[in-house]
């Protein structure tokens, strides 16, 4: 019986490695020690294996396809409006452009740079998004090391030597303190995202910097997971406290919902007993009585503007970063002069 021909799958068994470290060896890309890669090297000579030409073929190829690993939980991704209306942005672009979006849900965010460093090694996607940017965060260099493009949808001060496509957090939340403080507002909490979040601590820092500059009380922050759960279990805490704040701002829309419910059902006046803002609008904020004053922003532009960066990367080489527009308040109903 003939012998088959070599493959990669070959080196990986006889080495001990994953058929992807094969890959970077062979083909000279970062993500391997050097030892490593001599040893890879000296194997495939070995066992005369030789780089297939339909596949070099294909390796050259671009793959018209972009990716996008997160680690939140699938059920929030379900129901979080942000999300979904970023990826309907993202996929706005990538449609027109004849591309396709690869999204995939990890447990947890070191799981996210093998997903990044498996879909490139194996010519999956020409770049990808980088989400929810942490302190610190081993993505940015593990994907800087790799060599591919890649967009960081984060702040500039998070994003290494990766392109950042952001909005101004700091001047939006700028603008809602000072409308909560002309409408005579001095105790303002805040019912914040994950603390680990780059943007979870500017916007922490730029509370406590403002809050100062206008003369309000010290504020109260309490970090959760995002979830409507949590926002009611945070909003329970805040107003069952002796020194309850007159209005809290929410980092999101699902627990300013969530923390509407709980007032409502601990017998408090909304906006008259308790203002409260939501950040990012949508839909569940002007569904609700009273509709919610909420911080609006066209979440499918950013989206689509951070797509369109990434391949104008994939086509033309590197290009600087995008600020996109700074959410705008929307007064509505959930805020009023305190009583």
């Amino acid at each position: 019986m003939p012998k088959h021909r070599p493959t990669i799958a070959d080196i990986a068994r006889r080495a001990g490695v994953s058929k992807v470290a094969v890959s970077y060896a062979l083909n000279d890309r970062p993500g391997v020690s050097p030892t490593t890669r001599a040893t890879i090297k000296a194997i495939a000579q070995e066992i005369g294996w030789r780089p297939n030409s339909a596949a070099r073929a294909l390796t050259r190829a671009r793959a018209d396809t972009v990716g996008l690993a997160l680690s939140r939980p699938a059920k929030l991704l379900g129901v979080e409006p942000f999300f979904m209306e970023l990826i309907s942005g993202i996929e706005t672009e990538l449609s027109a452009r004849g591309c396709a979006l690869l999204l995939q849900v990890v447990p947890d965010p070191a799981q996210e740079l093998e997903v990044y460093r498996r879909w490139w090694g194996e010519g999956r996607v020409d770049g990808v998004f980088l989400a929810d940017v942490r302190a610190p965060d081993p993505r940015i260099e593990g994907v800087a090391e790799l060599g591919m493009p890649a967009v960081v949808i984060g702040h500039p001060s998070a994003a290494g030597s990766l392109t950042p496509v952001w909005s101004d957090d700091s001047a939006a939340l700028r603008d809602t303190l000072t409308y909560l403080h002309a409408l005579g507002h001095r105790s303002v909490a805040r019912v914040a995202g994950l603390p680990e979040l780059i943007h979870t601590r500017l916007r922490d820092q730029a509370q406590q910097e403002i809050s100062a500059e206008l003369g309000l009380d010290t504020p109260v922050v309490v970090h959760t997971d995002y979830s409507g759960e949590e926002g009611a279990h945070a909003t329970r805490r805040l107003i069952s406290s002796p020194s309850r704040p007159t209005a809290v701002v929410y980092d999101n829309d699902i627990m300013a919902v969530a923390g509407l419910s709980v007032a409502q059902e601990m017998g408090l006046d909304v906006p008259g007993d308790l203002s409260l803002v939501a950040w990012d609008d949508s839909q569940l904020s002007r569904v609700v009585r009273p509709p919610l004053t909420a911080l609006s922003r066209d979440i499918p532009a950013y989206g689509t503007h951070a797509a369109r960066t990434l391949l104008t990367m994939v086509t033309e080489g590197p290009v600087p970063g995008f600020q996109d527009a700074t959410a705008r308040l929307q007064p509505r109903g959930s805020t009023a002069p305190p009583r």
